[in-house]
């Protein structure tokens, strides 16, 4: 995490510093609602049904609601001054280079634990076909072809992303249709259970654990909505960020939202809240129970793609946040030499791939791919939720630092000062309850250490440079 400048030919001399301008608008969308739909949809949404029952169409409406107050606050920044390449950019603009350090830093473990979630979920997607296969096996293969897919330029990986996010998006919408359909048609599944909306309205499933169910299904669901700040990842490598980053941002928080409330509905209507368990896809168990494995085959393929795609996403964003912090001096200098050929921060690439690698080799440990996947994208959503403060922190710093940049603002954020801090508390809340689950709880007391380590390495960082400038002026 320490810098240490060359000593001989310096970075920007190995290779250029400017990242390619590379992803159009449909690279951009498809890339974000790809980070974003992906393993909390299909693999998460069975546990979050199975705990919070009906209640849990609040839950993702709420979460959504904020995210989107998240994205229209880091849009209105990061469209006020176009030099900026993340929103850890602006965080050191107006909070200071410790903040963006913490940031920084957080962020990028937030992905590469996200991303050890995803692989380890493809493992577990892989045993519908092989049960006797141990997870491990496939996770590991999972994350080789994705290092290899992002060795390409940024075009290439913006291609390959926009195809494997196309795939679950019709996906979804056919799921959403066909559901419907049964519903339409009071479809009878073989075991008896009957589509209808009647499965949502019974009074009995809308907290069927109580408060207590309702609480815990928070962390699922901000984990599921993980991904859609990676927007504010990408300007620096998008054409024309001034036009297509304000469509984005509006377009898919809604679509995202939509997307999670109808596969819900869809679920629950069709297979009714008993039938689902929270260790399987529901997205399976839907088709399955339906009579027809081949399509539940077909589902499984498509939610093991889903995976690999959000896991993809990951290993960018990754890849990015750490190049982004090596230009800042908040990482080694290697981190930003770009290949010569495509572009791409190849050593930054590697050593996130390194981490993922490491982290998926838990699965050695906590065998169980639910219990894992739990307990990774607890970590991952509370950094998360770190990172979406921190832009709302930085947003409310701008608004006092800098009131013309505001007034000249063509995306002002909707009632900023007060959204942001409603929001604010909002988040706040979203970790105080992770404290009544066990799984949520490990989690949590862990992350004092991660914060702790981030400390001491700026402390030492800091001390360093001040010897450095006191040798320098004797």
């Amino acid at each position: 995490m320490t810098e240490k400048e060359p000593h001989g030919p310096s970075a920007s001399s190995t290779s250029s510093p400017q990242l390619e301008r590379g992803l159009s608008e449909r690279h951009i969308q498809m890339i974000a609602l790809g980070g974003a739909i992906g393993t909390g949809l299909f693999m998460g949404a069975g546990k979050n049904i199975a705990v919070a029952g009906t209640s849990i169409l609040i839950i993702y409406a709420l979460v959504g609601f904020f995210m989107y107050m998240v994205m229209r606050a880091m849009g209105e920044v990061l469209l006020s001054k176009l030099d900026y390449r993340s929103f850890a950019d602006f965080v050191a603009d107006y909070l200071g280079p410790k903040a963006s350090f913490y940031l920084g830093w957080s962020y990028w473990l937030s992905w590469v634990v996200t991303c050890i979630a995803d692989v380890v979920v493809c493992g577990g997607y892989m045993q519908y076909w092989f049960p006797e296969m141990s997870a491990w096996i496939p996770a590991l293969i999972t994350l080789g072809i994705l290092c290899l897919f992002n060795l390409l330029s940024v075009k290439m990986f913006g291609e390959a992303e926009f195809w494997f996010a196309l795939i679950k998006v019709i996906t979804i919408v056919a799921l959403i249709f066909t559901g419907l359909w049964m519903v339409a048609t009071g479809w009878t599944s073989p075991d008896g259970v009957r589509a209808s909306l009647q499965h949502l309205s019974d009074p009995a499933v809308f907290l069927p654990h109580g408060v207590t169910g309702f609480l815990a299904g928070f962390q699922i669901a901000i984990f599921s909505y993980t991904g859609v700040e990676l927007l504010g990842t990408m300007t620096a490598e998008t054409r024309e960020p001034e036009k297509i980053l304000p469509k984005a941002i509006n377009a898919i928080p809604l679509r995202i939202i939509i997307f999670y409330m109808l596969s819900m509905v869809v679920i629950i209507a069709v297979t009714s809240w008993a039938a689902i368990s929270p260790d399987v896809s529901p997205f399976v168990t839907l088709f399955a129970k339906a009579g027809l494995p081949a399509a539940a085959a077909i589902i499984n393929f498509v939610a093991l793609t889903s995976a690999m795609s959000s896991a993809n996403s990951g290993v960018y964003s990754s890849t990015r946040m750490l190049y982004g912090l090596s230009v800042e001096k908040h990482a080694h200098w290697q981190f930003r030499i770009l290949s010569k050929s495509t572009r791409i921060p190849v050593r930054s690439l590697f050593f996130s791939c390194f981490c993922m690698l490491s982290g998926t080799l838990l699965l050695f440990l906590v065998p169980n791919v639910m219990t894992l996947f739990t307990i990774v994208s607890t970590l991952a959503a509370i950094l998360v939720i770190y990172s979406w403060g921190m832009i709302l922190v930085a947003y409310l710093a701008y608004r006092k630092q800098r009131p013309e940049l505001h007034a000249q603002s063509q995306f002002k954020m909707p009632a900023g000062i007060v959204m942001s801090w409603i929001s604010l508390l909002f988040f706040a809340f979203s970790v105080v309850i992770m404290v009544f689950d066990p799984d949520t709880l490990a989690a949590l007391c862990a992350m004092p250490f991660w914060f702790l380590l981030l400390w001491v390495v700026w402390r030492v960082k800091a001390r360093k440079a001040h010897t450095l400038k006191a040798v320098r002026s004797a």
